[in-house]
């Protein structure tokens, strides 16, 4: 995209990102036509909006099944991952990963910073791993979830990725990342329940899983004075 101009697509400040190619935002529809023409498969995004991208509007947990975990363990432990953030009082959304497991997403209001809040989601993350560490690993590295999930929280660092919804997956199988709703969950037969083979029997459906999303952006304050974090 520096070399050439790629309809839809636009370069944005390298500022935003020192060091690293200008990152690139896919502004209209033909954008993704232009990606495509360019061999790209996935798209991913950042827990930020490039208006406002010094603080984060979103905490993302991937949850990553190692070896050994089936696919009923990972629907049962996503919903322990939702149930403690509904402890917490933080709304929790859910989509299909597209690859093995399942994104919980959390929309916040634009309060924070990046370390802040990185820095919470890992206190959740240790959290559970601590209070059910049969089921949760909060170390990263294949070794350190061998019959576990790892909760990634590392998503929400500046500069880390999350695949967006409705992206295929470059992996076997073509998995697309697919927003669900909660009760759907028990139904779904794996992270990559849609494809790119199968995903046109969903369309319809959209985004309306998370018509709320937008609406039910919150702040962490309580939810920190909860689980007893304190900011560095």
């Amino acid at each position: 995209a520096e070399r050439y101009q790629m309809p839809g697509i636009e370069q944005l400040d390298p500022a935003f990102f020192p060091g690293h190619p200008p990152m690139l935002e896919v502004a209209k529809a033909e954008g993704l036509l232009s990606a495509a023409q360019m061999n790209v498969i996935e798209f991913h995004t950042w827990n930020g909006v490039k208006s406002a991208l010094t603080k984060p509007d979103r905490m993302t947990f991937d949850l990553d099944p190692g070896e050994g975990i089936g696919w009923q363990q990972v629907q049962e432990g996503t919903q322990l991952v939702r149930s403690f953030l509904t402890e917490l009082g933080l709304p929790a959304f859910l989509k299909t990963s597209g690859g093995k497991g399942l994104h919980v997403v959390v929309p916040l209001k634009k309060q924070y910073d990046w370390d802040t809040v990185k820095d919470f989601s890992k206190a959740i993350v240790e959290h559970l791993a601590r209070t059910i560490p049969q089921r949760f690993v909060a170390k990263s590295g294949p070794k350190n979830r061998v019959g576990k999930i790892f909760i990634d929280y590392l998503r929400n660092g500046y500069g880390a990725t999350t695949a967006a919804a409705w992206s295929a997956r470059a992996r076997p199988g073509l998995g697309i990342s697919v927003p669900v709703r909660w009760e759907e969950l028990p139904g779904l037969s794996g992270g990559a329940h849609w494809t790119v083979g199968s995903i046109h029997t969903r369309l319809d459906e959209g985004n309306a899983p998370w018509d709320d999303y937008a609406q039910s952006a919150t702040p962490l304050a309580a939810a920190m004075q909860a689980l007893g974090f304190e900011r560095n």
